[in-house]
């Protein structure tokens, strides 16, 4: 008896085969969804209404602004002063941090078992550390009257914070000190996965260890280093905490500002809810935006490799 051919392909397929995978994400995409989704929404709500303290106590009617609230933080110069000092600020932070954690993971590739234990254990300290305590500890260690750093380099008492560029500086410190450790580890394991054959081939045929990063190990990483990446820009651009308590709030005069200190004077100092809602929304886009542009060329060059 001849058996028919071509049934199972012009068959539809089971029901249940194709919604399996979407019942078990279905929890996942419900608590996302509530943690994630409804706070943007909220968020993006009120960014086009007039929503101030009076608004919240119940004195005042809530009204419809529209894109009023875009309007007034884009016709203001600090807003644009703010930005740009955010991107460069970030930008110092994801190159700094992924130095100094791709440069420790290859070097817990080269030293022995125990000295690697200490580093790594040193390490998950400072990432494990609360954002506020690591700040206090650092501004104690460039303390003016009592900090060993000064006294260690020889600065009497020069104030850290007091200048724009230092406390942005000394900022960065603290950032890259609470972030490389996630670097090094996520790297430090790619590295681990890597076969030792390409790594000796590579080091017989004469090539240096830079070399052998740049044309072996970075290629091979690429995935994990994407991840790391785009996890340090995120970070950075929104970086609140070390700000907040090391510059007392953005600085002298607002010297030391990023996005997310400015959208909380806006929203809770100035009691300007609409008007912090409408920054965060724009920094929301933003990342979004660097995200995607990135994703985009590391898949356009891998096409062409």
């Amino acid at each position: 008896m001849p058996v028919r051919r071509g049934l199972s392909r012009s068959s539809p397929r089971p029901w249940g085969r194709t919604s399996v995978p979407w019942l078990y994400l279905a929890p996942a995409l419900v608590v996302l969804g509530g943690l994630l989704l409804y706070p943007i929404y909220q968020l993006g709500l009120i960014s086009f209404f007039d929503y101030t303290q009076a608004q919240v106590s119940g004195g005042k009617p809530t009204t419809f602004e529209g894109l009023a609230n875009y309007r007034e933080i884009f016709s203001d110069s600090q807003f644009w002063q703010v930005l740009l000092a955010t991107v460069l600020f970030a930008a110092a932070c994801v190159v700094s941090t992924l130095s100094v954690g791709c440069a420790l993971a290859v070097l817990l590739t080269r030293v022995r078992a125990l000295p690697r234990l200490a580093l790594m254990l040193a390490a998950l300290g400072a990432w494990a550390t609360p954002a506020v305590t690591g700040s206090t500890v650092w501004l104690f260690l460039f303390d003016p009257d009592f900090g060993p750093v000064n006294r260690m380099l020889g600065l009497g008492d020069y104030s850290w914070t007091y200048g724009r560029l230092s406390a942005f500086f000394l900022v960065l410190l603290e950032v890259v000190w609470c972030s490389f450790p996630f670097v090094m580890v996520t790297v430090y394991a790619g590295i681990r996965a890597v076969p030792a054959e390409v790594l000796e081939a590579a080091a017989l045929d004469g090539a240096s260890q830079l070399r052998i990063w740049r044309s072996v190990l970075a290629p091979m990483l690429r995935p994990i280093l994407v991840v790391v990446t785009i996890q340090s820009v995120i970070w950075d651009f929104k970086v609140f905490t070390q700000i907040y308590v090391m510059t007392n709030g953005g600085g002298i005069a607002g010297q030391n500002l990023t996005l997310n200190v400015y959208a909380y004077q806006q929203a809770f100092a100035s009691s300007q809810y609409s008007l912090g809602s409408a920054i965060g929304i724009v920094m929301l886009l933003i990342l979004l935006a660097v995200t995607l542009v990135y994703l985009r060329l590391l898949r356009r060059q891998g096409e062409e490799l």
